[in-house]
């Protein structure tokens, strides 16, 4: 598989609009395009493979599930990961012949997106640095009521720091991955020490993403039971993640209509009138 410049620049396009803020937001831009998860879907219609597509960014997505940007600090850009990490991924695939629904294919999905997504915190950091020239240009506009001029600045300007530090690395990067990608694959053959030291470091990944996902929403033991009966629902039925999914919905459903009869349960009056009260 070979990417040509119009698919790397659609994929460097698609880079700039996962965190741009003129995009309705982070929860448009960041939260949604951003994801591996659909990242993979729109790098699929672009690569013309959306089967490896959306099984690269599912594998991806499993190990960023629980990431946050807490006051701009990030370990990994997902962006990156979903724009560099998953073509560069899916050319390896197709190099080494891995289906990408494979756990070989996933466990070299996930190795590549943590590398990619380690490299990209250089380029949200220079992202976020060349925005500061633009945050200077916009206080100094209200600070003359030029308010009129705050539009350019949250939508104009940005894409300034998105073009040189998202469109033109993924450009290149995307670009010239495919020859990166053979020269890999000619220095680590497959039963090579490296791949197989990447394949299970790969496997692992997803492990990291489950313990920070499970440390944000199990604050005591009783919350681990519906983690585990998911799992085990899937395991014990041989249905995949998506209809266990759908099944924890419908208990969801369940649980919620409970709580809301609990809520408007009428209260009891405990006065009775003794007026009312049969003689004996």
């Amino acid at each position: 598989m070979e990417i040509s410049w119009l698919q790397a620049a659609l994929l460097g396009l698609f880079a700039c609009l996962s965190s741009m803020p003129g995009l309705g937001g982070t929860s448009i831009g960041n939260y949604t395009l951003g994801r591996p998860l659909i990242g993979g879907l729109v790098c699929g219609i672009i690569l013309g493979d959306i089967y490896s597509g959306i099984l690269v960014g599912v594998a991806m997505q499993v190990v960023y599930i629980a990431l946050v940007t807490p006051g701009g600090t990030v370990s990994a850009d997902v962006r990156a990961v979903s724009y560099i990490g998953i073509p560069l991924a899916m050319i390896a695939l197709k190099s080494y012949g891995l289906d990408a629904g494979s756990a070989d294919g996933q466990a070299m999905a996930t190795s590549f997106g943590t590398m990619v997504g380690t490299l990209g915190t250089v380029l949200f950091y220079g992202t976020a640095t060349i925005n500061l020239v633009w945050q200077h240009i916009g206080w100094r506009a209200v600070e003359k009521g030029e308010f009129n001029k705050l539009y350019v600045v949250n939508m104009g300007l940005p894409w300034i720091s998105h073009i040189l530090c998202s469109f033109i690395p993924t450009l290149i990067m995307c670009k010239m991955g495919a020859p990166m990608v053979e020269l890999i694959k000619n220095y680590l053959p497959m039963d090579g020490i490296a791949m197989m030291t990447l394949f299970t470091v790969g496997s692992l990944l997803p492990c990291v993403g489950i313990a920070i996902l499970l440390k944000q929403i199990a604050t005591k033991a009783v919350d681990f039971i519906p983690f585990f009966f998911g799992f085990t629902l899937a395991a014990a039925l041989g249905i995949n993640l998506v209809s266990a999914t759908v099944i924890a919905g419908m208990f969801a459903l369940i649980n919620y209509r409970i709580k809301m009869l609990t809520i408007n349960k009428p209260a009891v009056n405990s006065n009775v009138d003794d007026d009312d009260e049969e003689d004996i």
